[in-house]
């Protein structure tokens, strides 16, 4: 869910840096023992399943792990996303230098809104809980969905085509990642409760 350079205005990637660094400097301020290894493991989980790209039209779609990354880490998913989007940049020009404050808040925002949002549903057992870790999953995807469209528009009236073709590519994924998110917060809740 990269925005690539030389297509969002002035205006927009400089408010994405600053909230982004907002976000990465309160989430490695939550970063201590356990939680730092937990947060290296899941920014690597997040840089190797986005560079699986399926094409589909005019853009393509990959798995994102944003949900999980909330749920796992809360406000720590900020600078594990970071970590993430600047090796992709700097290693497959993927994104790229100048939109990293914004593809860090497209993915990080909804990650630990959602993460954070839906804590009590994934603290209890059963079918809340399988509820609570579905929606994790698929409304990052979502909130991502929407922050980019906003982004897209907001940088001129020439990608507002692009911006609903980008939206619409991705609803698929929304399943996808709720049924992953899911899947993995069950098995670690089995076998870690405490880390959900």
């Amino acid at each position: 869910m990269h925005i690539s350079e030389g297509v969002l205005s002035g205006p927009v990637l400089a408010a994405g840096a600053a909230v982004a660094a907002a976000g990465v400097g309160y989430g490695l301020r939550r970063l201590e023992g356990e939680a730092l290894v937990r947060t290296g493991v899941l920014s690597a989980a997040f840089f190797a399943a986005s560079l699986i790209h399926l094409p589909l039209g005019p853009t393509s779609v990959h798995l994102v792990l944003s949900g999980l990354m909330g749920a796992l880490l809360g406000w720590a998913a900020f600078p594990a996303i970071f970590i993430g989007l600047v090796l992709q940049a700097l290693l497959f020009q993927f994104g790229g230098l100048t939109v990293l404050g914004v593809n860090t808040v497209i993915m990080g925002l909804p990650a630990v809104l959602c993460g954070v949002g839906l804590r009590p549903l994934l603290r209890r057992t059963g079918p809340a809980f399988a509820v609570g870790a579905f929606l994790c999953g698929a409304l990052a995807i979502l909130g991502s969905l929407a922050l980019v469209y906003a982004a897209l528009v907001a940088s001129g009236d020439a990608l507002s085509v692009f911006a609903g073709l980008f939206f619409w590519a991705h609803l698929a994924l929304m399943g996808i990642e709720g049924a992953l998110t899911l899947f993995i917060l069950s098995a670690v809740k089995r076998l870690r409760p405490g880390l959900v």
